[in-house]
């Protein structure tokens, strides 16, 4: 009788272990086969993208998190109608999102493009702009029409070939810098490089192959850009070397007192080229290293013309004194002759 209380003990012990076990595991979603529930989630699954496409996740954000938690929802409980209301909700999101998109998309593509007519790339490719110019103007024609996908797919097309011409217009206006400046000589090497490899950007542009178009600019933008860099580095170590000689030679003239306050100003500039330089911060620097040269020649300049000036005096007032002496001589002779 014992054992068979002890058994029965064991039995019951099983059953509440597998009974806590089944409570404490999560019950997932049901998984359903019925066609009209499948057929309600891919509709608001449709719908929920078009939203996304457009940005109404960003654009109406408290609307698309409420959206969001019903999909949650719906998806737990397999619910066909909860799905079709839900398709609603989204069509409505990507319809209010949809001028809204339209419009930032299309303020970002006319930014772009004034970078690049600012840059005068276009005066040099006009050509290239005409072909982003037309893919833009698709876009716009499929928007008005209401082909709102497609005017998508167009923006995209003209905001990827805008980005491709702004990658052009940088190197033709870091190229332009190099040039005028006269930074060639500092890196001839990597210039010729960056040339060769813009050449080979353009030609694969005109061939149609906008990919390694791409890839070749942004290779010849890093290396104009590594040459304007050391162009700049080498030009700031000059111009701090010009600008500490020409103090120098303001000091030996004394133009540190006799224009104190000019020479200030140099050595005020010059603090500041430093500070530049340490930081390299080289194209700040080598800019005011220029100003504070310039300062410390303005300094001599102005002690010269106080030195000339003060000479000019010195000489007048011999002058003075020469004639202060002839004329007493004369008074002293007549004064003399007067007595006789």
């Amino acid at each position: 009788m014992t054992r068979k209380i002890f058994l029965l003990f064991i039995a019951l012990s099983v059953i509440t272990l597998i009974c806590i076990s089944c409570k404490s595991t999560p019950k997932e979603a049901p998984v359903t086969t019925d066609t009209t529930v499948i057929a309600a989630k891919n509709k608001a699954d449709q719908a929920r993208k078009q939203a996304l496409d457009f940005d109404g996740n960003k654009y109406f954000p408290s609307e698309w998190d409420n959206a969001e938690s019903q999909y949650a929802a719906a998806a737990n409980a397999n619910d066909a109608a909860k799905f079709n209301a839900l398709a609603d909700v989204y069509s409505d999101l990507y319809k209010k999102a949809i001028p809204l998109y339209a419009q930032a998309r299309e303020d970002e593509l006319m930014a772009i493009r004034e970078q690049i007519i600012d840059s005068g790339f276009a005066d040099v490719f006009p050509q290239y702009l005409k072909n982003a110019d037309d893919l833009a103007l698709a876009a716009k024609q499929k928007y008005d029409s209401g082909d709102y996908n497609a005017a998508k797919e167009s923006a995209d097309a003209a905001l990827n070939e805008y980005n491709t011409l702004l990658t052009g217009a940088k190197i033709y206006l870091t190229r332009q810098e190099i040039v005028n400046r006269g930074f060639t000589q500092y890196d001839s090497d990597n210039f010729a490089k960056a040339d060769e490899i813009a050449q080979k950007a353009i030609d694969a542009y005109n061939a149609g192959d906008k990919g390694a178009a791409a890839a070749n600019a942004e290779e010849a933008l890093t290396r104009y850009n590594i040459v304007l860099s050391n162009g700049w580095t080498i030009y700031a170590a000059e111009r701090k070397e010009d600008a500490e000689k020409e103090r120098k030679l303001a000091v030996a003239d004394r133009a540190n007192i006799a224009s104190k306050e000019t020479f200030r100003s140099g050595d005020a500039s010059l603090e500041s080229a430093n500070e530049f330089y340490d930081s390299e911060v080289f194209s700040e620097a080598a800019l005011a290293f220029i100003e504070a040269e310039a300062i410390f020649s303005v300094s001599r300049k102005e002690t010269a013309e106080k030195r000339m000036r003060a000479e000019e005096a010195i000489r007048a007032a011999e002058e003075k004194i020469e004639e202060s002496s002839e004329s007493a001589l004369e008074a002293e002779k007549i004064i003399e002759g007067g007595s006789k």
